[in-house]
C-alpha cells in the first residue's frame, strides 16, 4: 500500500469501428481485453479503476468481470463523438486521489510492474509520469491532482497531450522494456505475439 491514493481512469467509449464490433470484449489470452487493461492496474498498485463507458456501453458491461471488484466502477460519457479527452474528463470528474493515472481500455498489454515503477517514480517526486519504450512516451500517464482542473477544463476535442504540453518542465520520463505501453489494438491483427 503507497502512501498517497492513485485512481485511474480508463476510457473505454469508443465503438470500436475500425475493429468491426465490440473491441474491448475480444479475446486476449481467455480474458477480455478490457479486463486485462484493468487488471494490469489493479495488480499494479492502483487504489481505484474508473471506467468510462458510451452510451451504448450497457452489453460490454455486462460482459467485463472487474466490474465485480469493488476497486472498480463504470462511469458513463453521455457523448464519446466529441473524443477520448472528455472520457478522461468525465472519469476524472469523480476521481479524488493525489496520483490520477490515464490508460485507454485497449491497451492491454501494458504490464503490471511498468504500472508499479510509474507509481513508484511518482512517489518519490509527483510530478506527469510517463513511462517511455524505445524513445516512444505511452501510457499510462500519471498526473498529480493538482492538474486536474487544467484537464477538465480544456476542449473535450482536445487530447491530454496537448492539454499537458504547457507543463513539459513538470514531464518525468520512465523508461520501461515494455511494448504494451505504447501498443493499442486498432484492428484483430493487433492481438497476438508480437516482440518490440
Amino acid at each position: 500500500m503507497s502512501a498517497f491514493r492513485s485512481v485511474a481512469v480508463v476510457p473505454a467509449a469508443g465503438v470500436g469501428e475500425r475493429f468491426g464490433g465490440d473491441k474491448l470484449l475480444a479475446d486476449i489470452d481467455g480474458e477480455t481485453m478490457i479486463d486485462r487493461t484493468i487488471a494490469a492496474l489493479l495488480d499494479g498498485g492502483v487504489d481505484e479503476v474508473i471506467v468510462v463507458f458510451g452510451p451504448d456501453g450497457g452489453s460490454v458491461q455486462r460482459d467485463v468481470s472487474s466490474l465485480l471488484d469493488p476497486r472498480v466502477r463504470p462511469d458513463l460519457n453521455p457523448d464519446p463523438s466529441r473524443g477520448m479527452l472528455s472520457s478522461i474528463q468525465e472519469g476524472l470528474r469523480t476521481a479524488h486521489g493525489e496520483a490520477l493515472l490515464v490508460l485507454p481500455g485497449d491497451m492491454p498489454y501494458v504490464r503490471s510492474a511498468s504500472v508499479a515503477l510509474l507509481l513508484e517514480t511518482f512517489g518519490r517526486a509527483p510530478a506527469i509520469v510517463s513511462p517511455r519504450h524505445r524513445g516512444k512516451r505511452g501510457h499510462p500517464v500519471v498526473l498529480p491532482y493538482a492538474l486536474r482542473d487544467l484537464v477538465l477544463a480544456a476542449d473535450p476535442r482536445s487530447n491530454l497531450h496537448e492539454v499537458l504540453k504547457p507543463h513539459a518542465a513538470e514531464r518525468v520520463d520512465v523508461d520501461v522494456d515494455d511494448a504494451g505501453v505504447v501498443r493499442d489494438v486498432d484492428a484483430p491483427s493487433d492481438i497476438g505475439a508480437r516482440t518490440a
